[in-house]
């Protein structure tokens, strides 16, 4: 058995609840890039994956991860090509997809679909969609992301586990290339698997309402968009929106504008 997620956080929780239950055991891997923005032109060909390459390059110089393009991870191409590749070896072997209610783990779902479908019968899903689940404090809550998920109540989750249906796989990669050829810059969970799409502007106006008269650094601007948003992103993509917003001399600024916590910026 092969278990697949789309977070780093959940890697950790799954392993632990594998822990728990030997009938999970196997291992996780997980699909590394955020889906959820970025362009998807051409993604399954040469010219569309580094297309991509180059957009996460250019979002994510002189930031915190500046480089992380170039050093070889994420290369989700390769964790889908060597997937097959066992798959193929080995026809006893299943895949386990997990996925929450967010765009993120949806978006993974749909871009992996398209190596999975000569596996048919063999292959999993498991989305935790409107669920409720027991936190570590025993109430009832709705997870959005699998780590929130505590450990042991992933034992209940595997009971959701069930095969991806041949009409999924018609109908989801269709779906995905639709989403594809729009050519948007964001993604937003509609609710069940359904996607819509914005511009990559989309989260600009939200973040400037963080933006105050007084110097504050990128960092504590970022933070508190990401625990007062209803709709949210990764940081290295609001960073790269501040720049953005910066070079169209919107803010004042101070500092070297690279790392988030090397620059600080007010309104005008």
């Amino acid at each position: 058995m092969i278990h697949i997620v789309f977070n780093e956080a959940d890697v950790k929780v799954l392993e632990a609840a594998i822990a728990l239950d030997e009938t999970l055991s196997g291992n996780v891997v997980q699909i590394k890039d955020d889906l959820a923005v970025g362009p998807l032109g051409n993604i399954y060909i040469g010219e569309g994956i580094e297309a991509r390459r180059q957009w996460w390059r250019d979002v994510l110089d002189g930031g915190d991860y500046h480089g992380k393009v170039d050093s070889g991870e994420p290369d989700d191409y390769q964790t889908a090509a060597e997937l097959v590749g066992t798959m193929r070896r080995n026809e006893a072997e299943t895949i386990w997809i997990w996925a929450a209610q967010n765009k993120h783990d949806v978006s993974g779902y749909y871009w992996l679909l398209h190596y999975m479908k000569e596996f048919q019968g063999r292959v999993f899903i498991l989305y935790l969609n409107n669920l409720p689940f027991i936190n570590e404090k025993g109430n009832i809550f709705y997870p959005s992301w699998l780590y929130e998920i505590p450990a042991k109540e992933f034992l209940k989750a595997k009971k959701l586990a069930r095969e991806i249906t041949l009409s999924e796989f018609e109908v989801d990669p269709d779906e995905w290339i639709k989403i594809c050829n729009e050519n948007k810059g964001v993604r937003l969970l509609e609710g069940g698997k359904k996607l819509e799409q914005k511009d990559y502007d989309f989260y600009d106006a939200e973040l400037k309402k963080f933006i105050t008269p007084d110097w504050q650094k990128a960092s504590r601007i970022i933070h508190q968009f990401l625990t007062k948003s209803k709709q949210t992103t990764g940081d290295a993509y609001l960073l790269w929106r501040l720049k953005v917003m910066i070079a169209q001399e919107m803010f004042d600024v101070q500092g070297k504008v690279e790392n988030m916590k090397e620059f600080e910026l007010k309104t005008k």
